[in-house]
């Protein structure tokens, strides 16, 4: 199923309803970086908040971590990413621009091209076999391939030399792998057990564009789920279904995910399985969430890099090993996006008017419920109203406008419900509430709103 509206039409109700701001605006910007406004940080706290509830508070088997973004340079040289974390990058000679070589191929063709996992040589044979040309000044003259560092580097104390180097990071998995053994002594879990987290990380990508989709700064909420390597359950399987209820959770039509399971040339070399949950953005097919089997690699990696023993007692045999890794990870700003992409519509109306609804549900809508005198006089009354229901919902109040002006605003910034106290409300002691999906009214008893909108919740 295609999307029907353009990444253009997405990116201006973004702006223009307060969701995202371009980042450091009033100096003319900074490339690629984007400030969450009222809105959108509201939605993003709550997006969070449901993963943190759905996959830890939740799950008997889980905790939460939240680790540093700045770590021992060593976790890195461990971890293989200083040296080894890189996107292979090409110039045009003719116009001087700089490409990812790997995205200049898939983006070439409509098929579902996965160019991860190859080398130099098939790159080159690829833009040479397919005439793929500079996509500004359309010749084919290139530069080879060289590979480009992801990591941001800075420096900490007040000398600027190898000595003082260190790097934000550009995953929150390793933060965990590092603390395994503090977690498992301090908390008493035993196999199977997970660590999840959220937090910012930080890649200095070549490419980076698609307004949200990838960015040098983002957020991610990642599980690592430590299992002994003879159990049984498939929990690969098993996390592969939370995901799937959870994107539902979320409101995101089925037919636009889909699950692509990696070839034997795309895994990395520590996993045994990999897939990827990817949605369908107006630009095309892009990841999402991944899933991934990374077998004893991370903590094998730390225990010899840092000489510490981080291998599991079984309580059940007394024998020692180190677990294995199930990892489900999902970047925040990704799953942003794809619910603005699966929300908004336009609808023509009887009248022949159009109006724009951002159908989100109303576990992550930022607003859940705006209370609208139906004039200003009424305002303080209507005002008792809202204060009962910001005890337990995300309420907005506005008395500023047409009230048809204000249904059709909060339609646009997906709002479920809109409820206006009238002239009536001061006699019957009840508000009429609206529904932004179907747009059909009803009457609801004031002391019976809370309970009422629970139950819709």
């Amino acid at each position: 199923m295609g999307q029907k509206y353009t990444m253009e039409e997405i990116v201006t109700a973004a702006k223009v309803s307060g969701f995202i701001y371009q980042g450091s605006e009033i100096y003319g910007g900074l490339a690629n970086s984007w400030d969450y406004g009222p809105l959108g940080s509201q939605m993003k706290k709550n997006i969070k908040d449901l993963w943190w509830k759905n996959f830890i508070q939740m799950n008997p088997n889980n905790l939460g971590l939240d680790s540093s973004i700045l770590m021992n340079p060593k976790v890195w040289e461990a971890s293989g990413h200083v040296g080894g974390f890189s996107d292979p990058l090409i110039d045009c000679k003719e116009c001087k621009q700089r490409f990812r070589v790997d995205k200049l191929i898939e983006e070439s063709t409509d098929e579902d091209l996965v160019v991860d996992g190859w080398d130099s040589k098939q790159m080159i044979k690829y833009l040479e076999d397919h005439n793929i040309v500079c996509p500004v000044c359309k010749n084919f003259n290139y530069t080879g391939i060289r590979q480009f560092d992801l990591m941001f580097k800075t420096n900490m104390g007040v000398l600027e030399d190898e000595s003082s180097n260190v790097y934000l990071r550009p995953e929150n998995a390793q933060g965990i792998f590092v603390n395994f053994k503090n977690i498992q002594r301090t908390s008493r879990k035993k196999l199977p057990f997970g660590v999840g987290q959220i937090g910012k990380s930080f890649r200095n990508e070549i490419t980076p564009g698609n307004f949200i989709f990838r960015t040098r700064e983002f957020e991610q909420m990642e599980l690592e789920f430590f299992i002994n390597p003879n159990d049984p359950k498939d929990w690969f399987g098993f996390w592969q279904e939370e995901i799937n209820k959870f994107l539902i959770e979320l409101g995101i039509d089925q037919n636009n995910f889909r699950v692509r399971k990696h070839s034997d040339q795309e895994l990395a070399h520590y996993a045994s399985q990999t897939i990827d949950y990817e949605f369908k953005f107006p630009f095309g097919w892009g990841e999402l969430w991944g899933l991934a089997n990374r077998g004893n690699y991370d903590l094998k990696q730390h225990q010899d890099h840092s000489n510490e023993d981080l291998t599991y007692r079984d309580p059940q045999d007394n024998s020692r090993y180190l677990p294995h890794v199930i990892e489900p990870s999902v970047g925040v700003d990704r799953l942003f996006l794809s619910l603005l992409v699966n929300g908004y519509h336009k609808e023509e109306l009887e009248d022949g008017q159009f109006r724009e609804v951002l159908k989100l549900s109303p576990k992550v809508a930022p607003i859940t419920i705006a209370v609208l005198p139906l004039v200003k006089k009424l305002s303080d009354k209507a005002l008792e109203v809202f204060k009962l229901l910001s005890l337990e919902f995300n309420v907005e109040f506005d008395f500023a406008g047409k009230i048809g002006k204000r249904y059709r605003r909060y339609d646009a910034i997906g709002t479920p419900w809109c409820l206006t106290f009238d002239y009536d409300s001061l006699d019957d002691k009840s508000v009429t509430i609206r529904d932004r999906d179907s747009m059909e009214q009803k009457r609801i008893e004031i002391d019976k709103l809370v309970n009422y909108f629970k139950d819709l919740i």
